[in-house]
């Protein structure tokens, strides 16, 4: 059990590592974070900041000395930068990076533990995205296998002919055929290091673009009947990985059940809601699980709930909500460029009323 006035290391700088940091400090912690030089939000609520590149093992290693425990905070932290650290305080272990960072086997990995993927094919060449597509059909979608989240490196072809249009980036990818889907819900969880695992309700969620806009609870019919069996996968994913901390998986609710489409080994957007919703957040359970103190309650505070993102330029007029009906909960990261596409803060409406 982490002692009070304790350090934690938050690898990278955004605004998950913000709100870590923010309920690490509710718990009596400290935390000092690191990411290359950028717009780290994370600083603000970190008592001091590595501004240095993922290469830079003396700055790795003097970050680590000043820690009892290092997490992170987004999936793509590399994973040479992770393997410099002393391998015993890292929360969670690397395999969960290892398994997250390259789509194909993430889904082999889920596979594997009984869980059911839209059918995919690996490509590495404009040859190969051909013969993907005669084999698995269209619509579908190319992804990187490596990097890119939010929408980012991923290319919808609508059919043989649209694939002409798009080229090839040079780098393994995976071609996913298109899921019929009726809603897009997640499973979050957190496990502790003893195996407790604690689960909390599942929001229906919208995308725009490939990005997260709105999650909703409650989340209907359809996701409630199928949240119990993602429940499972997640649960048998968490244990493989001897997982500590808060993992999200992302689950297509489709006429024949469940389909996984990624996850995301760390707290997540779909999961925002729980800090105004849930008797605890996904934030401060996580610091509870790294830290190896007891896992507070996942059960949902309210009859309905709405999050959403607030995205570029939305945020220079955010400060408006605050004077709209039913106590609006208004989160700003801090970001300095309100830019197209950028997740800038969210906002989150709770009711007593069921809608």
């Amino acid at each position: 059990m982490l002692a009070p006035g304790s350090t934690i290391g938050i690898l990278g700088g955004g605004q998950l590592g913000r709100m870590l940091a923010q309920s690490a400090i509710q718990l009596g912690y400290r935390c000092i974070g690191y990411a290359p030089p950028g717009d780290n939000v994370a600083s603000a609520a970190c008592v001091d900041f590595f501004e240095n590149g993922w290469g830079d093992k003396d700055a790795l290693a003097a970050f680590a000395s000043r820690c009892d425990v290092v997490t992170w905070e987004f999936e793509n932290v590399p994973l040479s930068a992770v393997a410099a650290l002393p391998q015993n305080m890292l929360a969670p272990q690397p395999k969960a990076l290892e398994v997250a960072q390259d789509r194909l086997n993430e889904k082999q990995f889920v596979e594997q533990l009984g869980g059911t993927c839209a059918p995919h094919v690996r490509v590495e060449s404009d040859e190969d995205l051909m013969r993907a597509i005669d084999r698995i059909g269209t619509p579908g979608i190319l992804k990187t296998v490596r990097d890119g989240y939010d929408g980012k490196g991923q290319w919808r072809i609508a059919s043989r002919r649209d694939a002409a249009g798009v080229r090839f980036p040079g780098r393994p990818c995976i071609f996913e055929g298109m899921v019929e889907f009726e809603t897009e819900f997640s499973v979050i969880l957190v496990r502790a290091a003893d195996g407790e695992v604690r689960i909390w309700d599942s929001t229906a969620n919208e995308h725009d673009g490939g990005m997260l806009a709105h999650s909703v609870l409650p989340a209907g019919e359809l996701i409630e009947s199928q949240k119990d069996q993602a429940r499972k996968i997640a649960v048998q994913v968490a244990n493989a990985l001897q997982y500590v901390g808060v993992l999200t998986l992302e689950f297509f609710a489709t006429k024949g059940g469940p389909i996984f489409n990624e996850m995301a080994p760390r707290v997540h957007n779909s999961g925002h809601w729980t800090i105004e919703g849930a008797a605890t957040s996904q934030f401060e359970n996580h610091i509870r699980a790294i830290a190896g103190l007891p896992l507070g309650g996942t059960e949902t505070r309210f009859a309905s709930i709405d999050m959403r993102n607030i995205v570029g330029e939305e945020a220079l007029t955010a400060h408006r909500i605050l004077a709209e009906e039913g106590e609006p909960h208004l989160h700003l990261y801090g970001k300095k460029e309100a830019r197209d596409g950028r997740k800038m803060g969210h906002v989150t409406r709770v009711s007593h009323k069921r809608p």
